[in-house]
């Protein structure tokens, strides 16, 4: 049985429906993440979670007993907001014992579980310490000492590292990866940037407008997105849209107006005729001055608009004949390449036949 079920749960504010009959299951010691654009009801989900709103219709369930009826304080989930809500009158001892004094641990425990707790985000050493004394990174990892220290089986998390510089969020992104697989327990983090959740989750619950338009892990979410909506939100994406105009097997030829004639792969039967999308990445296409013919594969020949250098590697906007614009990203490092494409110069794309996802919601 699943750790937490949430079951055709719904939560209305008016006549806004906020969360839209929304079920998945959270097993234990799993990175689960609810991904998706601001509004789209992933605050809200894990607000019911935690006990702090309650559903208009729908059970959650923990260990396979109903939280309906648990105020917060007496659900055994912890939660992590962004802004770390630490009492700035008290040292990191004080914030990290509050929960143990809360449910009545023993006195002579305390300090014992405290160490632990801070031993395992690493911040031995800054017991005495104020919060206006620590960095945000610091804060953060008090935060989480703080939701850990009871061993709660699920902890919930907030966007916590939104307020982080860049940098930072990339070190936290590690921490966080190693401390819950330390700790072991499940997490269900909420966060609008798919590369933060791609970095990070076990597995992905995309969140458009109230509902959950795919659930997978990170590689499926990105390689094969199932509607429209999760191949344009997550990561970059030329999405190519037209109707599908012959099929051969698993193979189809899709008939894009601003482009041409496009072949692609295709995993489930395709009416012919039907209105579909081809999700390409831009680093499934190939760019060159010249594509050797014996590669069957799709070709456009088209012109380079902008490019743009990132060091490792080239982002290319290239406008084909019909006036369709692709994007495409090329490693800086590829062989036999000794300059970039500038801007004005011909080029040809080329992509196999299944570097494409078919797309048909």
């Amino acid at each position: 049985m699943a750790l937490l079920q949430v079951r055709n749960v719904s939560r209305r504010f008016g006549d806004f429906v906020a969360v839209d009959n929304v079920s998945f299951n959270v097993e234990a010691g799993e990175f689960f993440t609810l991904l998706g654009p601001s509004g789209c009801g992933k605050t809200t989900l894990l607000r019911m979670i935690a006990g702090f709103d309650a559903p208009d219709g729908g059970s959650i369930l923990l260990d396979g007993v109903d939280l309906a009826d648990q105020p917060p304080e007496r659900r055994p989930v912890r939660t992590v907001f962004q802004s770390y809500a630490l009492f700035p009158h008290m040292t990191v001892t004080g914030n990290v014992a509050f929960p143990l004094q809360m449910s009545g641990t023993a006195s002579a425990d305390i300090p014992a579980k405290v160490r632990a707790a801070l031993e395992g985000v690493r911040l031995t050493g800054f017991e005495q310490r104020y919060p206006h004394e620590l960095s945000g990174g610091q804060k953060q990892r008090v935060a989480i000492a703080r939701a850990l220290v009871t061993h709660p089986p699920l902890l919930l998390l907030d966007e916590p590292l939104a307020a982080l510089d860049a940098k930072l969020r990339e070190e936290m992104q590690v921490e966080l990866i190693e401390l819950q697989k330390d700790v072991g327990i499940a997490f269900i983090y909420v966060t609008h940037d798919q590369s933060e959740a791609l970095a990070l989750s076990s597995r992905i619950a995309v969140m458009n407008r109230g509902h959950i338009e795919q659930i997978g892990d990170p590689a499926s979410i990105y390689s094969a997105p199932e509607t429209r909506f999760v191949a344009d939100f997550i990561g970059t994406c030329n999405l190519l849209e037209g109707h599908a105009r012959a099929t051969e097997g698993n193979d189809l030829t899709v008939d894009i107006p601003d482009l041409g004639e496009v072949r692609a792969a295709s995993r489930a039967p395709v009416v012919e005729g039907s209105n579909i999308a081809i999700a390409l990445r831009p680093e499934k296409i190939h760019v060159s001055r010249s594509v050797p013919p014996s590669l069957q594969r799709n070709r456009f020949t088209g012109t380079v608009t902008s490019n743009l250098y990132m060091g490792d590697v080239t982002v290319y906007l290239v406008t084909t004949e019909r006036g369709r614009q692709i994007e495409a990203l090329l490693a800086n490092s590829e062989p036999g390449r000794s300059k970039m494409f500038d801007v004005g110069e011909r080029v040809e794309l080329a992509w196999p036949v299944d570097a494409g996802h078919v797309i048909t919601r």
